[in-house]
């Protein structure tokens, strides 16, 4: 008989497409080839900000819940460092010059709906975003200071110091995946959020791609 798939494995393989697609858009492969602007990636970093104080926020909610505080860790906290990052990026007064793009505000409607009440859909979210930091955010932020000059300044988001090994980090977070005591049915919900959260991913690399066009035109 064939080995049954873990729901770990199941759900990277289901949302590898769709990982794909967000890494190509238009917008982030510019950044990554050296075409985008330093203006381009402070826009990214703002973003991110409203993201993650959506995300964070949830995370302080759903840390009483039983499910998704096995996920929940203060070592993958990101807002500090964003915060930090956008007074070095923007200045003193970031917080009056940021604001959110109309996906952005979409999906940080999304996470705070499914962060009030659902855990699955919590961790759908949570997966998708640190995770990716773990992964290919790691290459992004050596690339982003390689580009841009930036020592720790600028890129403290994509720098993990708590974490010593990432793919430890990762491996048990995937086996609390697996852990989890949801049914074939959870599991599908928790497959389909966390496509949903790649497709915001890739429509918010969208609208920065036209904010960045209307912004030249």
């Amino acid at each position: 008989m064939p080995e049954i798939a873990s729901f770990s494995a199941a759900l990277r393989e289901r949302s590898s497409a769709a990982h794909t697609s967000s890494e190509h858009s238009g917008f982030m492969t510019d950044l990554m080839k050296g075409e985008g602007t330093r203006d381009d990636y402070v826009a990214l970093v703002a973003q991110h900000w409203f993201i993650y104080d959506a995300l964070e926020e949830a995370a302080e909610r759903m840390s009483h819940d039983a499910i998704a505080a096995v996920f929940i860790s203060d070592k993958l906290t990101r807002l500090p460092a964003l915060e930090a990052d956008l007074e070095f990026l923007v200045g003193p007064d970031w917080r009056e010059r940021i604001e959110a793009l109309p996906t952005t505000q979409r999906y940080v409607d999304r996470i705070r709906a499914v962060g009030r009440t659902w855990a699955g859909g919590f961790v759908a979210h949570h997966y998708t975003r640190y995770l990716g930091d773990l992964s290919g955010g790691q290459f992004i932020g050596r690339l982003m200071q390689r580009r841009f000059g930036f020592e720790t300044n600028g890129v403290g988001f994509y720098l993990f110091d708590d974490i010593a090994d990432p793919s430890s980090f990762k491996a048990v977070y995937r086996e609390q995946l697996d852990a989890a005591p949801w049914d074939e049915a959870e599991r599908e919900r928790v497959i389909d959020e966390v496509l949903v959260a790649y497709r915001f991913n890739t429509e918010l690399f969208e609208d920065l791609g036209r904010a960045k066009a209307s912004a030249v035109a």
